[in-house]
């Protein structure tokens, strides 16, 4: 892996980036708490923990060239019984033992010392991005509810003997993260929320929650990866609306109708918020945000959020024994969901998107993790997602790529650390 990165940094522009890392460590900028990542663990008094009552820690990279803050919503998987609180699972609950004091240490984290987004590393050798020049701020994610719940739940359904006591607060901890960087960097010129599987759910509804405590002076901008909240009304069938089984039951799991739960606040503070359907606060919030650019990443085949959101809802897929015949009908519902939601997205004119056909890393799930190579649109001259980052950031034209080519991506090129991951995964 070392030589892998030593050959990838060969060129002389990453050359002078790592020169450039080296200077800012041994500055005097990095002594005062600058260029390298911080702890904060938040007090119980906040409310905020883990899954397993635990501390909630987040972590901050801050730089004093600009007051510009890109934040990053960790992704991982999600849990409503007891075997996916506990980590068990194909797509169990990310950190259900807590976030460790040295997360953002260790490659052996899945936030992997920031690099396992270009947006959460400060001078990344794979994947260069504008808001690596900006204060960071990583939110590991560790309650099982894609940042959003609010609930005390105990789950004994696997092992009655041994119940799970379940913290589903995950927007507890965003609001206090959120308290705590007021009050210590005050307001952002820029602002960037982004985040990308769970987290890009997480980073969509916690959106106003940041917005409105941090309120920046400047641009604020959404990005969210691969954590598309679907269309899914309520009074729809699941074959309307795919998605509507799993919106049931987490609405119900994570207290988000609740008098304190995410969807009641939002309808306090959203207009023209539809209670009844989910999938409704993407255009609700750039509504209330005129001035603000939200962009939307996913791919057509993603195989990794389609299998969350249905396996548990529609028994023919559950029970499926020919995996080639599960992924079709997988994406099949996928395709319903998409079909439904775009259009959704189409009606607010600060609303973009960018959604390719595959990627042979992930099971197409994420644009945005490890690096950009895999996500263009050929047939529109587009190589990655670069040209879109840097357009919703500096408010170009409306974006919105669907790639019509299905077979393209099948052999499209990545890069050396893809294919190697895809060895050894």
């Amino acid at each position: 892996m070392h030589k892998l990165f030593l050959r990838m940094t060969g060129t002389p522009s990453a050359l002078r980036r790592w020169l450039l890392c080296g200077a800012m460590l041994l500055s005097p900028w990095a002594q005062a708490g600058y260029f390298t990542w911080d702890m904060v663990e938040l007090p119980a008094s906040s409310g905020a923990s883990c899954g397993n009552g635990t501390p909630y820690r987040f972590f901050v990279n801050r730089t004093p060239l600009n007051h510009d803050v890109a934040i990053t919503f960790e992704g991982g998987g999600a849990c409503w019984d007891q075997n996916a609180c506990e980590g068990k699972g194909e797509y169990a609950a990310s950190n259900p033992d807590g976030i460790p004091p040295d997360y953002m240490k260790s490659l052996k984290y899945m936030a992997a010392r920031g690099l396992v987004t270009p947006f959460s590393s400060r001078l990344d050798p794979l994947q260069k991005v504008r808001t690596q020049d900006w204060s960071l701020v990583y939110l590991p994610y560790c309650t099982g509810d894609v940042h959003a719940g609010q609930a005390l739940v105990v789950y004994a359904d696997a092992d009655p003997a041994h119940p799970r006591i379940q913290h589903h607060q995950g927007q507890v901890n965003i609001r206090a993260a959120m308290a705590w960087l007021r009050a210590h960097w005050g307001r952002p010129d820029n602002l960037l929320v982004g985040g990308f599987s769970a987290g890009g759910v997480g980073s969509t509804v916690n959106y106003q929650t940041v917005r409105q405590v941090l309120a920046p002076t400047g641009r604020s901008s959404l990005l969210a990866d691969s954590g598309p909240l679907f269309s899914a009304p309520r009074g729809n069938t699941p074959q309307q609306s795919p998605s509507l089984p799993l919106h049931e039951r987490i609405r119900q799991a994570w207290g988000l109708d609740g008098p304190q739960g995410l969807v009641t606040q939002l309808a306090r503070k959203i207009p023209g918020l539809d209670t009844s359907n989910l999938g409704s606060l993407n255009a609700a919030l750039a509504r209330k945000y005129p001035q603000d650019r939200f962009g939307y990443l996913v791919f057509q085949t993603d195989g990794t959020f389609s299998g969350f959101s249905y396996t548990d809802f529609f028994p023919d897929i559950a029970n499926e024994p020919d995996p080639d015949v599960r992924a079709q009908k997988l994406n099949a519902l996928w395709r319903t969901d998409l079909a439904n939601w775009l259009p959704l997205l189409d009606a607010a004119p600060n609303i973009d998107y960018h959604v390719p056909f595959y990627r042979d890393f992930n099971d197409s799930h994420c644009l945005t993790i490890v690096d950009f190579s895999g996500t263009g649109i050929q047939e529109q001259g587009l190589t990655d997602i670069s040209p879109f980052v840097d357009n919703l950031l500096d408010r170009g034209p409306t974006m919105r790529n669907v790639e019509a080519d299905q077979v393209s991506d099948l052999t499209q090129w990545l890069s050396p650390i893809l294919r190697l991951l895809n060895r050894i995964l």
